[in-house]
């Protein structure tokens, strides 16, 4: 069953809405995506491009490899594509509004897995305020992200 689904860049240059089903949710260890996102693997929404709309701005793109490109907002940088076939885009899944709203169907080139990934699990979780001097930092932090919803105008 599909519904619809927002999200966009971290400043709000960029907006999208998905208005069909989701193909597949993965996430992608090969180094090009490491590199791309800055971390350790890429993860993605896969989706039909006839219900992908950008509902404000649209990425620029990089070509990253000869068969794939890399959509990204030229204000803020935020990575926001992943596209090797004119009909199916793969959108980040952490510019989605609700990214808690996705499972992950499969995990490709898991051969060039960072070796850590497996010890997550063994990782000390940690609030992120985790001191006096960091709860009075982030209780005073003014965030400058656009929300996760859409707005009628940007900035």
């Amino acid at each position: 069953m599909s519904q619809v689904r927002t999200g966009g860049c971290q400043c709000g240059a960029i907006r999208f809405r998905v208005t069909g089903p989701v193909i597949d949710t993965s996430i992608c260890h090969c180094r090009m995506c490491q590199k791309a996102t800055g971390g350790l693997f890429g993860a993605y929404v896969a989706v039909e491009n006839t219900f992908l709309e950008w509902t404000r701005g649209e990425p620029s793109r990089f070509q990253s490899s000869s068969v794939a490109k890399r959509g990204f907002c030229p204000s803020c940088g935020a990575p926001l594509t992943f596209e090797w076939t004119e009909n199916r885009t793969a959108l980040a899944i952490g510019c989605f509004d609700v990214p808690e709203d996705f499972a992950f169907d499969v995990a490709y080139a898991s051969e060039k897995m960072h070796p850590t990934i497996s010890g997550l699990p063994l990782v000390p979780a940690s609030p992120l305020a985790d001191t006096p001097e960091a709860e009075s930092a982030y209780a005073s932090m003014k965030s400058f992200q656009h929300p996760d919803h859409d707005t009628d105008h940007w900035p």
